[in-house]
């Protein structure tokens, strides 16, 4: 999010200095994560260490493990798969299960958490640099060329792993809402969030309808065609050689960029991510623990219901023709983003409570937060590696069951990984490029 052009936000507490996290994908949270002015290596970031918010590292940390959830289905190839989602038709009664279990808490919930924290981390930035005497111009100068730099990382993204990338939609919605709505109060920002939701649960209603009018009227719709992404799949994840691949990910990482700002989903959630950063509700979860669980409480049930019925439907509970399945899809990508903001109030609320101990494994997890981009990129390297056709093809065979199982190692595998760079006062990979290109000559000190 974008705090007003002055350091003191018209509505909200006065902004005082704050780490600069970043998201990955997505993707989401500010892929800079880590990229504070005393969140690099040298004794800034030795001294920074203990008192670094723990809330924001720890829900980019955990939130990655939703993503390569989210993620690996999209490269399993060579089989039918649902109408509006990479899941595979054919399984087994325990993929079926977890297929269902996806569609409620994973399947567009962890998207909306990601833009969630990746508003978040936008005002961390600009509430550091501007704390630092940095002009405001300057700092949106800086903002511009990162978001343009996700672009560019989306691109590249695309082009060599994943078809689905969404740092780039992430950039895109970046550069837009900074534009329009730099300047706008808390009240604006929550106006239009709400809008842009009426519209979305307007075309969740129109769905429904839709599906309705199919179901009682089958016989007009009956010579319909429907594919799901499956064709989309077999021409990336599924091509011959890997050149092969390139530009059909290159062509439909396009579309779906322009798709998913335009869906309004992550706009929603990086305008709300805003809002929660003038608060400082995740730099001090202690102090907002009320406001924390309320959003929790009402959050995740509201997103939970809306993937219900697809979950019903693939566990064949819900009998209804194939045709008319694709109208519950709005209901849940318009609910999943309450879902998204709810989980991001749970993991602050175990944040605080972990605030001053900071286990081992949460300082781990929490240090793949702070690289979150690196780890995003890292899951779609396995991904492609394993899964892929012209890797080792294990995507040709593997179930539900066990592509989740993948998911999940990579996410496992990213946490030790994260601790030794943690441990050398490193940065990821990923996160020093990225902060080359945003700062150029402007701040040349946080380079």
């Amino acid at each position: 999010m974008e705090p007003q052009p002055s350091p003191t936000p018209a509505s909200g507490p006065s902004a005082a200095p704050g780490p600069d996290p970043a998201p990955p994908p997505g993707a989401g949270p500010d892929p800079a994560a880590g990229s504070g002015p005393d969140a690099g290596p040298g004794p800034g970031a030795r001294r920074a260490a203990g008192s670094r918010s723990l809330a924001p590292d720890l829900a980019r940390g955990l939130m990655l493990l939703l993503i390569a959830l989210a993620n690996v289905s999209w490269h399993l190839w060579g089989r039918e798969t649902g109408i509006t989602h990479a899941h595979l038709v054919e399984g087994s009664a325990l993929d079926k299960v977890l297929q269902a279990l996806m569609m409620i808490v994973v399947d567009g919930r962890s998207y909306p958490l990601f833009a969630f924290l990746f508003g978040y981390g936008m005002v961390q930035f600009f509430r550091s640099r501007t704390d630092r005497g940095l002009p405001e111009r300057t700092v949106r100068r800086m903002l511009r060329r990162r978001h343009w730099a996700m672009i560019l990382f989306g691109l590249v993204h695309a082009a060599l792993l994943f078809m689905g990338d969404v740092l780039g939609a992430y950039g895109l919605a970046g550069l837009l809402l900074v534009w329009i709505f730099f300047r706008r109060r808390d009240r604006t920002l929550l106006v239009w969030a709400g809008v842009m939701w009426a519209v979305l649960a307007l075309v969740a209603a129109l769905a429904l309808f839709g599906g309705i009018m199919t179901i009682l009227f089958p016989e007009e719709s009956a010579s319909a065609q429907f594919a799901g992404p499956s064709g989309m799949q077999d021409l990336t994840s599924g091509a011959p050689g890997f050149l092969a691949s390139v530009l059909p990910r290159l062509g439909i990482w396009a579309v779906l960029t322009v798709a998913q700002v335009a869906g309004l989903a992550i706009p929603i959630a990086i305008l709300l991510g805003w809002v929660a950063a003038r608060r400082r509700l995740l730099d001090d979860p202690g102090s907002h623990r009320a406001a924390l669980r309320r959003i929790a409480v009402i959050g995740i049930p509201i997103g939970w219901a809306g993937g219900l019925p697809s979950a019903l439907y693939t566990l064949g509970i819900l009998d209804i023709p194939q045709q008319a399945s694709w109208m519950f899809s709005a209901l849940s990508s318009t609910t999943g983003i309450a879902a998204g903001i709810g989980y991001a109030a749970v993991f602050a609320l175990i944040a605080a409570r972990l605030q001053q101990s900071r286990p081992p494994l949460v300082r781990a997890i929490a240090a793949v937060g702070e690289r979150s981009l690196t780890f995003y990129l890292w899951q779609s390297v396995v991904f492609a590696i394993v899964l892929s056709n012209w890797g080792f093809g294990v995507g040709g065979w593997a179930g539900t069951s066990l592509a989740l199982l993948i998911a999940a190692l990579t996410w496992a595998a990213s946490i030790p990984m994260a601790a030794l760079l943690a441990s050398r006062g490193a940065r990821g990979p990923a996160e020093r490029v990225l902060r080359r290109l945003t700062y150029g000559r402007d701040d040349r000190a946080a380079r």
